[in-house]
Formats: C-alpha cells, sequence, structure tokens
C-alpha cells in the first residue's frame, strides 16, 4: 500500500517512461514479498506453486530480457504499529468491528503466518540455486530497498509501495511489461521535487496526515489535496517542526507568505481601514449614476464623451477599492481554511507521531557490508535448478533446461566479454554464427546459432542430460503464462540435435563477439545492396518489355486479332502502322457504330466487321 490517497496518482504526471533497455547492467533491487502477493491470489486455482512458477520466469526475464541484475530483499519482522495496522485493515475490510474485537486491544503476533512464509522459504531456495543474491531486511523490506538505492548499490528498486520515497529511495519502478511495445514508468525523486516541490521530508509529513501502512486513519479531514496544499508551505527543514507545534495547539496563520503566530496579524498601514467607495448602479464603476448619466466616467469610453455604457451580467468592477476588498476576503477565507486544518491536525492524539517519523528517516533497515560485498551473483546450479523444479512443479527435466537456457547464454556472453578464453555454452556448445535480426514486441535481438562441439573430450567432460535436451519431447505446462513478466522464453532446437538458436542481445553479443558482429552486418549489407541491385535491373526490364511487346501480354479478342492482322497486311513498305492502324481503327469504329443496331443479324453484322 504506502502512502495512502490514490498516492500514485499525484505522483504519475511526472513518471518518466522508459524504454526496453533502461534496466540494461543496471543493479535493481526487488521486494520478493510484494511479487508473492500481488499474483498469488490471482493464479492460486491455475498454477502449481505460483509462487515459484512466477520467482523463476521472472529471474530469468529480468536477466536475459532485460538485462538487469537483481537483488531480491525479504521482509524481516514488522513493527508492532505495523501489524497493528494489518490487523486493522483486515478487520476493516472482512466487516467486524474492531471495539468487540479483542485482537486488536490486547496485541497481535509479529511474525508472517506459516503459509506465506514457506512461499518465502521456497524462493529463497529457488534463487539461491540460481545464482542471485537475497537480502533480509530488518523490518520492511521496500526500507532496505531504498536504503540500498539512496546509498549507490543499487540504481532502481521494483516494488509499488509508494513508501519507498520516504525511506529514501531516488528511483522506483512500479510495474514492468517486458512483451509490451508500451514504455513502463520510472519514478524518479528528482522529477517529483521538480514538479511539486516536494521533498523526502515533505512527502513524509503527507503520510502522515493522510495515512500509511503504520498509521491507516492519519488525520481525520485531511484528504491527499488538503495535504498537499498545507505542506507546500513550509521549507523540508521546517515541515516537521511545523507539524509538532501545531500539534500541540500552536495555530499558525498566512499573510503574504509569512507566518504567525498567536492569531495575530499586523495590519500594513496603521491608520484605519476606508470604506469602499459608492459605485454607479448603470455601469459599476465608481461614482454616483446622476454624475453618469450626464457624462461618462473615466472608465467608460463613449462617443462624444454622453453617459456610461451599461454593465454585464458578470461585471467585476477593477478599481483599486474593489481590489482591496476582494484581496481582504481571499486572505479571510485561506485564514479560516487553515484554522480548520490546524485544528483537526490539534485534534488528532499523538500527532506526529515521533516512532513512524524516525523509522522513515531512519538507516538502518538491514545488516550487510558498506562495501557491497554481499551483492554477488554466482553462477546458477543448473542440475540442482533441474531437480528442484522437477520435484516442486513436476515439470520435465528438458523443459527446465530449456527455460533457464536464456540465464545461461547471457551469463556466458558476458563472461566472454570479460575473458575471452571461455569457449563452450553449458560445456558443449560453441558459438558458430549470427542467423539475423528479430524484432518481437519492438525489442529488437540477434538470432544466435550455437554449434554443438565435435571434440569427444569437451562432450563426454558435460552430464550427458544436455545432450538430450534435444532429443525428448518439450513438453509444455498447463499453467500458461498469468502476467506478461512471467512469459518463459523458448529456445529454438533444431531436430538434428548438432546446433541450437536462441534470441540474444545485439550490445551483449558485439561485446563478446565484435568480428562476428562485423561480419554479419557486412553480410547483411552486401545481400541488402544485391537484392536493390536485383530490383531495379527486374523494373528496367519490365518497363522496357512492356514498352516493346505490350500486346504480347496480353491475350487479343477476335476483332483485336483481325484488325491487327487486317494492319499489317495492308501496310506499304515505309508506311507507319501506327497512323495506318489509327486510320482502320477509326474508321471499324465508325462502321461499328453504323452496323451495330438491333436490327441486323449476327451473321450480317460479322461480315459488315470483317469484310
Amino acid at each position: 500500500m504506502g502512502v495512502g490517497g490514490k498516492f500514485w496518482e499525484l505522483l504519475k504526471p511526472y513518471a518518466r517512461l522508459e524504454g526496453f533497455d533502461f534496466l540494461r547492467d543496471k543493479k535493481v533491487a526487488i521486494d520478493l514479498s510484494f511479487w508473492i502477493v500481488q499474483h498469488e491470489a490471482a493464479i492460486k486455482n491455475r498454477a502449481r506453486n505460483p509462487h515459484l512458477r512466477l520467482t523463476f520466469f521472472r529471474t530469468i526475464n529480468l536477466f536475459s530480457k532485460f538485462g538487469a541484475f537483481p537483488v531480491f530483499v525479504l521482509d524481516g519482522t514488522p513493527s508492532p504499529l505495523k501489524s497493528q495496522a494489518r490487523i486493522a485493515r483486515f478487520f476493516r475490510f472482512s466487516g467486524i468491528d474492531t471495539s468487540t474485537s479483542t485482537g486488536v486491544k490486547e496485541g497481535v503476533s509479529k511474525e508472517r503466518n506459516s503459509a506465506f512464509s514457506k512461499c518465502v522459504d521456497d524462493c529463497v531456495e529457488l534463487l539461491e540455486l540460481l545464482g542471485m543474491p537475497v537480502l533480509k531486511a530488518n523490518g520492511e523490506a521496500e526500507a532496505l530497498c531504498a536504503q540500498l538505492n539512496k546509498d549507490g548499490h543499487v540504481d532502481a528498486c521494483i516494488t509499488a509501495d509508494s513508501d519507498a520515497f520516504l525511506f529514501g529511495a531516488t528511483c522506483v519502478i512500479k510495474c514492468l511489461r517486458p512483451n509490451s511495445k508500451e514504455p513502463f514508468e520510472c519514478y524518479n525523486m528528482s522529477d517529483i521535487e521538480a514538479g511539486l516541490g516536494l521533498k523526502r521530508k515533505h512527502l513524509i509529513a503527507i503520510s502522515l496526515l493522510v495515512g500509511n501502512d503504520h498509521d491507516l486513519n492519519g488525520v481525520q479531514g485531511i484528504g491527499l489535496d488538503k495535504a498537499l496544499r498545507f505542506v507546500q508551505r513550509f521549507s523540508e527543514d521546517e515541515i516537521l517542526n511545523r507539524l509538532y507545534a501545531i500539534g500541540k495547539g500552536d495555530v499558525l496563520l498566512f499573510q503574504d507568505g509569512v507566518t504567525y503566530v498567536d492569531d495575530v496579524i499586523p495590519c500594513s498601514d496603521e491608520s484605519s481601514p476606508k470604506p469602499r467607495q459608492s459605485h454607479c448602479s448603470f455601469c459599476g464603476h465608481p461614482g454616483s449614476k446622476a454624475a453618469h448619466f450626464k457624462f461618462s466616467c473615466e472608465y467608460c469610453v463613449t462617443a462624444n464623451n454622453v453617459g456610461c455604457l451599461k454593465k454585464s451580467q458578470r461585471f467585476q468592477c477593477n478599481c483599486l477599492s474593489c481590489d482591496k476588498v476582494r484581496k481582504e476576503k481571499d486572505q479571510k477565507k485561506h485564514e479560516n481554511w487553515w484554522i480548520k486544518v490546524c485544528s483537526m491536525i490539534t485534534m488528532e492524539p499523538n500527532f506526529p507521531n515521533d516512532e513512524i517519523i524516525e523509522m522513515y528517516m531512519g538507516n538502518n533497515h538491514g545488516m550487510f557490508p558498506e562495501d557491497g560485498s554481499l551483492l554477488a551473483w554466482g553462477d546458477p546450479k543448473t542440475e540442482l535448478v533441474v531437480d528442484f523444479l522437477a520435484y516442486h512443479q513436476s515439470w520435465q527435466r528438458s523443459f527446465v533446461r530449456q527455460r533457464i537456457l536464456p540465464m545461461l547464454s547471457t551469463m556466458y556472453l558476458r563472461e566472454m566479454a570479460r575473458n575471452p578464453n571461455k569457449t563452450l555454452l553449458v560445456g558443449q556448445y560453441e558459438f558458430h554464427s549470427i542467423q539475423r535480426v528479430k524484432i518481437r514486441y519492438g525489442h529488437q535481438s540477434y538470432v544466435v546459432k550455437w554449434k554443438k562441439a565435435i571434440s569427444g573430450e569437451l562432450s563426454c567432460a558435460v552430464p550427458v542430460e544436455w545432450s538430450n535436451i534435444q532429443e525428448e519431447e518439450c513438453i509444455e505446462v498447463d499453467d500458461g503464462p498469468v502476467d506478461l513478466l512471467d512469459e518463459s522464453i523458448d529456445p529454438q532446437i533444431h531436430v538434428d540435435g548438432y546446433w541450437i538458436l536462441t534470441d540474444e542481445t545485439p550490445a551483449l553479443v558485439c561485446s563478446a563477439f565484435p568480428e562476428e558482429v562485423v561480419k554479419f552486418i557486412q553480410k547483411k549489407e552486401l545481400k541488402e545492396m544485391k537484392r536493390r541491385k536485383t530490383s531495379m535491373i527486374r523494373s528496367e526490364g519490365s518497363s522496357e518489355m512492356s514498352e516493346l511487346s505490350k500486346p504480347q501480354g496480353v491475350q487479343l479478342s477476335i476483332t483485336e486479332f483481325y484488325r491487327s492482322t487486317k494492319i499489317q497486311s495492308q501496310a506499304k513498305p515505309g508506311e507507319d502502322l501506327e497512323k495506318l492502324s489509327y486510320n482502320l481503327g477509326d474508321e471499324s469504329s465508325k462502321q461499328k457504330r453504323k452496323v451495330s443496331g438491333p436490327n441486323l443479324s449476327k451473321a450480317v453484322r460479322r461480315r459488315l466487321l470483317f469484310g
């Protein structure tokens, strides 16, 4: 949830739309609990162990499709305030009266329920087998994600909890859709500050006023719009101090952007305010109607300076006296609004809550070295992953190997870019060539051909299961992908078993095999030149043939056939055939018009036409 009051809708106009390669070679912190909770209820009746399925496919897609380095963060022990808020939310949505229930009054358990904890443990075991770093927070997972982002250990956070900004996150990604041409939304704290003028402490103040995960109610009667208008009056350094002062009963008033305490507003003019000047009821300007009837006032311009113009229905006088009255009314209206808001805050007991502020402003949400040594990505234990998913998901072993192959090929290309001595993919396949360019969902990739090594020594050194990946039939599971991020990547496997095809990122292939990429581009350009040259020759040849032998390409009717043979037989040497055909054609058309009457028989018309 995070901050209440539709907080994401407030930030949405300031989100950046990033493309597919935004996370390429970047570290991202992921709230694992959010992944599990978000989709478990939606697909629990359609898939076997949905938490494992989602974690497996999402991790592979993030690592291979997006090229990111994911860091998974687990929830620790929730604070007592969070536990109470969680129980209160349960009672609220269940329709149970909390006044009669003893669960909230007596306290609640701080630990997760056993079923959810079992799901988290299964996902952690799978992630560790895949070689992904997993960290555990002291409290909220989004708090540790934000701390990693703020300290520069990761480049972004993937979570839907908006209070990640309150914990100090600078870049938050709410949702990813890789199998779509549409870009995803990325929220940067710098853009929020530039658009709304809000910094971290401002957001904390808004959460205290409208409610958050640790205090669902906030201040009664204050919504998001009212809270935004309130906090924008103060700077970041004084906003929290002002909340403390108002909570103690000090009512603050504003005049021309200056704050005053104890309901005292100094008057800018020591003399008593002048009464409002009388106005004409006809034109609405200062003066009397009798005077304006004879001569027009200085505000009205009429012909011959006789009489004023009648005021419109929504007339508003702009003289100094009226302008001053309007300013006084606006100031009084603002003062009444301000006093009302301050009264609402004063009536709230124990406001603001020091424990919530300290939790948001703290910087000790997890135990890890400052050098980031725990953020290390290892090689996946492939055979253990195959055994794990075959046991928990009842998937065929060949199916698991096919789905994990894109991750292994991505790791292989990264290793080749750093150390070109590594030669074989999964110990069996070597890079052969780039087949073609593939565009899917608007994203470009290279189709890479991997050829199986012929050397018997190399093939015997690897498990025999990988050599059978192409021989076993790929059996699809019944639980199809529910979320776009969960769609699996299907490597193309040739039936003869000697080579495979995978989709790889062009930049990654170029860094690993630059010579092969240059060769592929040159070959592609040469093929394109040949295609263009052939098409030009064909177009020129077809145009010449159409000019020289235009009638040969169309089957002539019997009338046109006899007419063309008659022209050739009657033509004299040196006579223009085109002119003769024109004359004969003209005569035949005239004759045809003459003999085409309905009174002549068909035989007579034919003899007249063909002589």
